[in-house]
C-alpha cells in the first residue's frame, strides 16, 4: 500500500509538471509600452513567465505606472532591467521603481559619461550594486523563452549580419548626417526574437549609427515590430535607408503629448555622397513611417499636440492617450505574440485591437 501511495504521488507530480509545462508553452510573449509621456519604458513578459524591463521613464509617476503594468502582468519581481543610456527620460524613474518591486539583474553600457548625466549613472550603479552586467554589441541577455541580442552598446554596433540582412540598394544616394551627442551614440539597442516575430528598439540612436547598420549592407534584416527612434521625432534619426532596410510591419511610437512625434528638427545638416546634392526624403516623421512599403500599422502613446494635424497622427483608435491633462490615465499599448507569429496589439484606452501575422 505504501509503495502504491508513492507511485500515485509520483504520477500525480509528473502530470502536474506536464500540465504546468503545457500551460507555459501555451502562453504568449506580452509586451507593454508603458506611458511615460515621452520617456521610454517597455516591459516584456515571456511565455515562461520571465520579465525584462527596457528603461524606466522620467520620475516617480512613471515608476508607479511601470509597477501597475507589472502587477497587471502578474509579476512579483522584474528579472532583468536593461537601461539604454543615462538620460533623464530613460533613467529618472529607476530609484523610485526599486522601492516598489525587486529587480534581479541589471544590464547597461559602461561608465563613460558627460558631467551633465553623472547623476543618472550614479543612480544606476547604486541600484545595480553587485547585480550589474556591462554589455557589448553581440551579447545575449538570458531570458527564458525568447532570444535577446544586444545590437548596439558604447558606440559599437553588431558586427555580423543577421538572417535576412544583406546588400541595401537604398544606400546608393542616401543622405548622411553629422553625429549626435555621445550619450545617444553610446546607448544600448536590443533585438528580441520569438519565433518569426522580431522586435527592434534602438531608442535614441542617431542617424549616423542607423546608417552604419544599414549601409552598405543591412546588418539587422527585416523586423516585425519597430519601436520608433527618438520617441517618433526623428530629430537626427530615422534615416530612410535604415527604415527601408528594416521594413517594419508595425511601428509603436512612445511619444508624449509634446515630446517626440510632431517635433521638427530645423538644425539638421546633411551631406550627400561626395558633397553632392542629397536625394529628397519625407521630412515629416509620421509620414516617413506611414509611407514605408509594407507597414501595416502605426500605434502612438499620445496624440501629438505639437503637430495635431490628423494626417500627421495615426488613427485615433490606435492612440493610447488623446489629451494633455494632470489626470492623464497613462494608458498603455500592449502586444501579445503567439508562438506561430500572430500577434495582437491592443489600445489600453479603448480596448481597440488589431491582429497581424509576422512575415
Amino acid at each position: 500500500m505504501r509503495r502504491l501511495f508513492f507511485i500515485l504521488k509520483f504520477a500525480f507530480a509528473a502530470l502536474t509538471l506536464s500540465a504546468v509545462s503545457a500551460w507555459a508553452q501555451s502562453r504568449n510573449l506580452d509586451i507593454y509600452w508603458i506611458d511615460v509621456e515621452g520617456g521610454a519604458s517597455t516591459l516584456f513578459v515571456t511565455p515562461a513567465g520571465e520579465s525584462l524591463l527596457f528603461d524606466t521613464g522620467w520620475n516617480e509617476r512613471d515608476a508607479k505606472r511601470i509597477y501597475a503594468a507589472a502587477q497587471q502582468a502578474g509579476l512579483k519581481k522584474i528579472d532583468a532591467l536593461v537601461l539604454s543610456h543615462y538620460h533623464t527620460d530613460h533613467a529618472g524613474g529607476l530609484n523610485a521603481l526599486t522601492k516598489l518591486i525587486p529587480i534581479d539583474r541589471y544590464y547597461g553600457r559602461n561608465d563613460e559619461i558627460e558631467p551633465v548625466n553623472q547623476q543618472w549613472l550614479d543612480s544606476f550603479r547604486r541600484a545595480a550594486a553587485g547585480k550589474r552586467t556591462i554589455v557589448k554589441a553581440g551579447d545575449s541577455i538570458p531570458l527564458k523563452g525568447v532570444q535577446v541580442t544586444v545590437v548596439a552598446a558604447d558606440g559599437t554596433l553588431l558586427a555580423k549580419t543577421l538572417p535576412g540582412g544583406g546588400p541595401n540598394s537604398l544606400c546608393a544616394d542616401a543622405a548622411n548626417m553629422a553625429p549626435a551627442g555621445p550619450e545617444n551614440q553610446n546607448m544600448v539597442g536590443l533585438m528580441l526574437a520569438y519565433g518569426k516575430f522580431k522586435f527592434l528598439g534602438l531608442i535614441d540612436l542617431d542617424w549616423e549609427k542607423e546608417m552604419e547598420f544599414a549601409c552598405p549592407a543591412n546588418r539587422l534584416g527585416k523586423v516585425t515590430l519597430y519601436q520608433s527612434g527618438r520617441h517618433g521625432a526623428f530629430d537626427g534619426a530615422g534615416a530612410p535607408a535604415f527604415l527601408g532596410a528594416i521594413s517594419p510591419q508595425v511601428v509603436v511610437v512612445n511619444n508624449g503629448p509634446r515630446k517626440g512625434l510632431g517635433q521638427v528638427d530645423d538644425k539638421a545638416v546633411f551631406r550627400g555622397p561626395g558633397g553632392g546634392k542629397m536625394a529628397p526624403f519625407e521630412r515629416n516623421a509620421y509620414l516617413r513611417l506611414a509611407k514605408l512599403p509594407g507597414v501595416e500599422g502605426i500605434w502612438q502613446g499620445h496624440k501629438s499636440l505639437v503637430d495635431p494635424d490628423a494626417s500627421h497622427n495615426t488613427s485615433p483608435d490606435m492612440i493610447a492617450n488623446m489629451e494633455e491633462t494632470a489626470e492623464c490615465n497613462g494608458n498603455w499599448i500592449k502586444a501579445s505574440v503567439a508562438r506561430d507569429g500572430k500577434f495582437t496589439v491592443t489600445n489600453g484606452r479603448n480596448g481597440f485591437s488589431k491582429t497581424y501575422a509576422a512575415r
